[in-house]
């Protein structure tokens, strides 16, 4: 669980990211989740996109990729949200956050 300097400091970095995932009409599946989890491995933080011919609104989404994932939600604002799952080792995030 992020603390709210965490997600504030957090929140700065995911700032410049784009989106690596739009959320469209389809259901948030299996597959979705295990690509957005092995990109979680891979960078920490990513931003999400919600379409709006998508079934859930961005909150929706959020929570439900995080709890897919056991990611933290970073942010959810308008149709976009950032996701944050610290890598075991090699966090670059790590330093920042303690």
């Amino acid at each position: 669980m992020l603390t709210s300097k965490q997600r504030a400091i957090l929140r700065s970095q995911a700032n410049s990211l784009d989106p690596v995932f739009q959320i469209g009409k389809g259901e948030i599946d299996e597959t979705m989740t295990r690509s957005v989890s092995e990109c979680l491995a891979a960078r920490e933080l990513i931003k999400l996109k919600v379409l709006e011919s998508s079934l859930y609104s961005a909150r929706e989404a959020a929570d439900r990729m995080a709890q897919a994932t056991g990611a933290d939600v970073v942010q959810v604002i308008g149709s976009k949200f950032v996701l944050y799952l610290q890598k075991e080792k090699d966090s670059k995030y790590a330093d920042l956050l303690h």
